[in-house]
């Protein structure tokens, strides 16, 4: 926890971003019957009974310091797909940096390892060369600073039935630009001093 919370004190460094990575699963959702359009003093209506279409994966990369966000809807979410968003954040996204410190949770395809797997070994390793990782402890996500704008995400776009992966791709690509144009960032408050005190029941008791 507290080699996050570090992570997060340090100043903003175009050569060496932090960025945290975070991904999020949606079942796309079919109407069976035409929803009732809306009228006036009445909300649009819709049948209690739908279709269950296909799932989707949304990653979320977010710069807090410089508010910037970058998404990716994908069918899955495997070690290869995970893999080649990185590879685009190396190359596309960060090609000028000369190390993206990435701040994850500890979901099993978050590793290096994943990398050798979707990539020849040569490529896996210029790719890893590039990252500097730092995880969230167990149980301790809420510190990845992507799972809030995920979350943000949910409530402001995601919160109802999308029928399909184009309006799916359509819907958080608008919600990524518009966001984006605000400026929207995180305040991140909880410092490594702050840990200690308010969750001092989590670090080991040391006898004199």
């Amino acid at each position: 926890m507290e080699n996050v919370l570090d992570v997060y004190e340090r100043p903003k460094d175009a050569k060496r971003p932090t960025v945290c990575v975070d991904e999020l699963h949606k079942q796309l959702i079919g109407e069976k019957r035409v929803p009732i359009a809306p009228e006036p003093g009445q909300p649009e209506r819709f049948d209690y009974e739908y279709v269950r279409n296909a799932t989707t994966n949304t990653f979320l990369a977010f710069e807090p310091l410089a508010g910037r966000r970058i998404t990716k809807v994908t069918d899955r979410r495997t070690r290869v797909d995970w893999a080649e968003f990185i590879r685009e954040l190396v190359d596309v996204h960060y090609a000028w940096a000369e190390v993206i410190v990435l701040v994850l949770d500890n979901l099993n395809i978050h590793s290096i390892a994943s990398l050798y797997e979707a990539f020849e070994p040569e490529e896996a390793h210029r790719i890893a060369r590039r990252l500097e990782i730092h995880y969230t402890p167990k149980h301790g996500s809420w510190l990845n600073m992507a799972e809030i704008e995920l979350s943000i995400l949910s409530r402001q776009c995601l919160d109802r039935r999308i029928a399909d992966k184009a309006t799916m791709i359509e819907e958080v690509a608008t919600w990524t630009d518009v966001r984006n144009a605000a400026g929207a960032t995180v305040v991140w408050r909880f410092t490594t001093a702050d840990a200690r005190i308010k969750l001092r029941r989590l670090y080991p008791s040391v006898q004199d």
